[in-house]
């Protein structure tokens, strides 16, 4: 089983089940990723939606190098970086909160897949970046295109974005990135966050995401989001990101 799913109280979560592999990206993940939104979009029960990862160390790691690691074209390249920009537009673009719930490392895809989200709920002990650029590519599931539209501060995003640094919790919340942080128990930190907004009648917040929704769909965000996709798939079949990704395979 590489993602645990449940619904409870009107809150569905997505929990990537990969600890081992720091909750890292494979094929496997994104069937089951798709199958939830399936689930989601049919359930007008559903009041919030929750991603998160397995155990204590890692939200998500990105793309498991070691499953991707035989593409090396873009021609091979596009059609699963598409296919993740795909669904993590649809995961932004859910008809209610949607929140991702960093309870460890998030880095490379897994900061992208935190951006699609509506709110980023963060341990204080967590760490994370886009550091893609240390791999010699860009960022290839929509997370630049995401960060444009919910900063709304372009130096903010160039800095997060073309540095490719670690960043700690309390940076992320100066940022902007991290919606808040928490200490202690994940449960207890979403526990915390949602109690207010619980207060609220679900139809306000579903209201007002079908606003946001419809801002995106104005600017055009899923095309830009698979643009983006076609734009790291032209450096994915580059030299310098190969010889990254096997010096950083070795050190394994």
């Amino acid at each position: 089983m590489v993602s645990i799913q449940t619904v409870e109280n009107g809150i569905a979560m997505f929990q990537i089940n990969r600890p081992k592999k720091m909750n890292a990206i494979n094929f496997a993940v994104m069937n089951e990723l798709e199958a939830f939104l399936n689930t989601i979009e049919a359930n007008e029960h559903i009041n919030y939606v929750v991603i998160t990862g397995s155990g204590d160390r890692a939200f998500c790691a990105g793309g498991d190098l070691a499953a991707f690691h035989q593409i090396q074209t873009a021609k091979e390249a596009y059609p699963m970086l598409s296919r993740m920009a795909g669904l993590l537009y649809r995961l932004a673009s859910l008809p209610v909160p949607v929140i991702a719930l960093v309870n460890g490392t998030a880095v490379g895809g897994g900061c992208e897949i935190a951006s699609a989200c509506d709110y980023r709920i963060v341990s204080a002990k967590a760490k994370a970046g886009f550091i893609q650029g240390t791999l010699a590519i860009t960022t290839g599931w929509g997370g630049a295109t995401q960060l444009f539209e919910k900063l709304q501060r372009p130096d903010k995003v160039m800095q997060l974005l073309s540095e490719a640094k670690i960043h700690t919790a309390d940076e992320l919340l100066q940022i902007g990135w991290a919606s808040a942080v928490y200490e202690g128990d994940s449960k207890k930190g979403l526990a915390k966050f949602l109690e207010h907004m619980m207060t609220i009648h679900p139809n306000v917040h579903k209201t007002y995401k079908k606003l946001a929704i419809a801002n995106w769909e104005r600017a055009d965000v899923e095309n830009r989001m698979l643009h983006e996709a076609q734009e790291c798939a032209r450096l994915w079949e580059s030299d310098a990101h190969h010889e990254a990704v096997n010096r950083f395979i070795n050190k394994l």
